[in-house]
């Protein structure tokens, strides 16, 4: 019996992640919608295309939540899109009332799932998600760290001139301008990236990592990102169904690692078919420490905010 996966919202993120599931046929997938017609339409569309993809599995929309029980995993994606000179907070307080009331119609279908949360703020919404469902932290992660790591091996990529399949990055902390993309564990072929960018156009690059959503915010006008983030949901998703103990950086609990506690924040995890199944905690230098103690500052006061 094949898995199921739920993607809660059929908006370009949603869609977009079930248009990479379908194609790695991993999984039956059920968009979901408050929008009547549109997870209906959106998933006849793919189904109609695995004939021509070879995928093997099924493809269906709905508004009832029954139609995902037994999800192995839910996404979500449900909410409000970030707008050109909107920040990821000014969503917060749009976006909690919508993911509070989803997830837990989702989790009371789905009670043994893994929940992947998307909807921005992401740390800030992975946290609701946690609290709204009342599920075990581990079995809860936000994606954030393999886009924002996609970004950055892509940006350095482009800069030597390489494949980014020879790129190896990742990025810390809160998804926003206050991430921590981390040069000093970054390399080319094994070949440590800063032996091979000059620190200046390094500098940029991190600057452009952290500032990558809102550029494409800005150059579309209306909307966001979902292609890499459709993509970035479905690595995740295909490591937990797979039980393939991927390394990958997530938004997941902290409970003691890196002296932080009860907040949720990218860091590298070892994910799994019961999610997160380990935190890997990295040494920092004291310039690094202080860039995270800060990108965490940043993403309790929007908690607070939420009286969490």
């Amino acid at each position: 019996m094949r898995d199921k996966v739920t993607i809660i919202g059929a908006g370009n993120v949603g869609a977009t992640t079930a248009h990479w599931l379908m194609a790695r046929n991993i999984c039956d997938v059920v968009l979901v919608d408050v929008v009547e017609g549109i997870p209906q339409g959106k998933a006849l569309d793919l189904y109609e295309a695995t004939p021509i993809t070879g995928a093997s599995i099924k493809v269906v929309g709905d508004q009832d939540y029954s139609a995902t029980a037994g999800s192995s995993v839910v996404v979500v994606t449900a909410g409000f899109a970030r707008k050109p000179g909107m920040s990821r907070d000014d969503l917060l307080t749009m976006n909690n009332d919508v993911v509070a009331q989803v997830v837990k119609k989702a989790a009371e279908a789905s009670p043994d799932a893994v929940f992947v949360v998307v909807t921005n703020p992401a740390d800030v919404m992975t946290y609701v998600t946690w609290k709204a469902t009342g599920l075990p932290a581990e079995r809860v992660m936000g994606m954030a760290g393999v886009l924002d790591s996609a970004r950055f091996r892509v940006f350095l990529a482009a800069e030597l001139g390489v494949s980014p399949k020879d790129v190896v990055a990742f990025v810390m902390g809160g998804h926003g301008d206050q991430m921590v993309p981390l040069t000093r564990y970054s390399s080319v072929g094994g070949i440590p990236i800063e032996t091979l960018v000059p620190k200046d156009r390094l500098d940029a690059i991190v600057k452009r990592t952290r500032t990558g959503g809102g550029e494409i915010v800005n150059l579309l006008k209306s909307g966001s990102a979902y292609f890499a983030p459709g993509a970035s949901v479905a690595e995740m998703v295909e490591a937990v169904l797979g039980d393939q103990k991927r390394v990958i950086p997530v938004i997941a609990h902290l409970d003691g690692q890196y002296g932080e506690k009860d907040i949720y924040v990218g860091v590298p995890a070892l994910i799994g078919r019961g999610g997160v199944e380990k935190i890997f905690e990295i040494q920092f230098t004291s310039e690094e420490a202080e860039a995270f103690r800060n990108s965490v500052k940043g993403v309790r006061e929007p908690l607070s905010v939420l009286g969490f």
